[in-house]
């Protein structure tokens, strides 16, 4: 089976010809690419025979991978081949009589040799960088040409990037994803490198039909533009990538594209992370409905979510930990790669109920087992916090903008207990000590927690704390506890 020019997108097939499938690839795959040709898992694959892979269940047999395991070793994970080794390959010997040396050197430089790097943003650990050769360019072309036939795009459109210049996986995404659609886009390079009004100055000028782009970077231009009584009575799609995107939020922006003039406007988060080399999209939903999934690309890469604490797979639509496993990748290559990320609906095969595509979905709310963690190590006012939900909970709230929640300690001494700070952006003309008693009600029912103080700001003060335009990915979250051993700071109260 094989993806052709004319019909890039997968056949509908029901999930045991999926599943026997990708089996069949990545037995090839680990055989005559990954075993022979990545110093890891040549290591970590000794003696293992990939005839072992028979059924979707056998990829129990390859352990799992984490940062971790790569932060350390990067180059044992990338793809190096031995060219006496793929000299002597009967495939090669044939391709060299028919095409000539020249041409087979060349495919080999095309399939292997690494001409892009991307990076992990590094907020909780050191940035770890992935390579791509052109094959894997073009894999990302093609997962990125699926993105816009997923959202619904069509090749008249105008669209504005609004992803920051950046070694990281959400800009080369969506530039691939316009270039091989072909579509009309303009890459702004996001806060650092145009600033909010060359933002502003490219909205009015292109009009776009689609914007793309980090969830708080986006809402802060689209604030400003309605604030300067801007129009953009053409755009329809908001697509939202690197970093959680959820319904409350995406529920402003719809009301903030209201404002700017448009008349019904599609707000579809996507998700990818740096080591699946490629993102995912959502299909429109009818008015009023929530996406339905994230739309897999099987022939790209396997999904699987399993049990965080045991690490077995989970049945059908069943919630747990995604694993993702690269079939026919080059460049850097991670088998089983435990993403930290939960999915509460699990992957579901079938139709999609709103586009009708057969293909694997992600289905559910994506949370980090992380930000559960971290959480679980350090107590706040002797209450386990789950960040997940806290941002769920702030985010649905209808009087508040932009939002960070602040970790300290009580006058700065790491001895002492923890303070939590909400630091918010009014929306609207509630009282301020109503607006605390409701904040604080919502905390106490969606996480029970209540917040020491909450600070209310103006949108640029607001947009200054989070480092709008400044980060690459903007701070809801700032844990500004000393460390235990730190000197205590010297404190003034008025």
């Amino acid at each position: 089976m094989t993806m052709t020019s004319h019909n890039r997108d997968w056949p509908p097939l029901r999930k045991d010809a999926v599943h026997a499938w990708q089996v069949a690839a990545l037995r090839r795959y680990l055989r005559d690419t990954v075993i022979p040709f990545s110093a890891h898992y040549r290591e970590k694959l000794a003696g293992f025979d990939p005839d072992q892979l028979r059924t979707i269940g056998d990829l129990r047999r390859i352990p799992f991978s984490s940062k971790s395991d790569i932060t350390d070793r990067v180059k044992d994970f990338v793809i190096q081949p031995d060219r006496a080794v793929l000299s002597r390959r009967p495939g090669t010997i044939v391709r060299a009589l028919f095409t000539g040396r020249a041409a087979v050197a060349e495919g080999f430089e095309r399939e292997f040799r690494p001409i892009l790097m991307t990076s992990t943003t590094g907020r909780s650990s050191e940035p770890v960088a992935f390579l791509y050769s052109q094959h894997d360019i073009d894999r990302l072309a093609l997962a990125g040409e699926r993105i816009m036939r997923t959202c619904g795009a069509t090749r008249d459109m105008r669209m504005l990037n609004l992803f920051p210049f950046a070694p990281h996986l959400a800009f080369w995404q969506a530039h691939y994803a316009g270039t091989e659609f072909g579509v009309f886009m303009v890459s702004t390079g996001g806060g650092k490198t145009l600033g909010t009004e060359g933002n502003l100055r490219l909205l009015r000028k292109i009009q776009p039909d689609v914007i793309i782009g980090m969830p708080t970077f986006i809402y802060h231009v689209m604030q400003e533009a309605v604030a300067h009584g801007d129009k953009c009575p053409k755009l329809c799609k908001i697509v939202l990538g690197g970093e959680k995107a959820p319904p409350g939020l995406r529920r402003k922006l719809a009301k903030l594209a209201a404002e700017l003039g448009a008349s019904r406007v599609d707000v579809l988060p996507i998700f990818g992370f740096t080591e699946s080399k490629m993102a995912w999209a959502t299909c429109p939903p009818p008015e009023g409905e929530e996406p339905c999934g994230y739309h897999l690309c099987p022939d790209l890469g396997i999904v699987e979510v399993i049990d965080p604490k045991t690490g077995e797979p989970v049945g059908e639509g069943e919630p747990g930990e995604i694993v993702f496993t690269p079939i026919d990748a080059r460049g850097s290559v991670v088998l089983r790669y435990r993403t930290g990320d939960l999915i509460s609906g699990g992957v579901v095969h079938g139709p999609c109920p709103h586009c009708g595509r057969v293909v694997p979905r992600l289905v559910g709310d994506i949370s980090r087992v992380s930000e559960m963690k971290q959480m679980q190590l350090g107590k706040l006012k002797g209450t386990l916090v789950d960040f997940n939900r806290l941002e769920h909970v702030l985010d649905d709230f209808a009087h508040i903008g932009a939002w960070q929640i602040e970790l300290r300690k009580l006058d700065d001494d790491p001895l002492e207990v923890d303070e939590i700070v909400l630091h918010v952006q009014r929306l609207d003309d509630t009282g301020e000590e109503e607006l605390r008693r409701l904040l604080n009600e919502r905390l106490a029912t969606g996480t029970e927690l209540n917040a020491n103080r909450i600070v209310f700001h103006s949108g640029a003060e607001m947009r200054e704390l989070q480092g709008v335009g400044k980060q690459l990915k903007e701070q809801r979250i700032a844990d500004n506890r000393p460390k235990a051993d730190a000197p205590a700071k010297e404190t003034t109260h008025a």
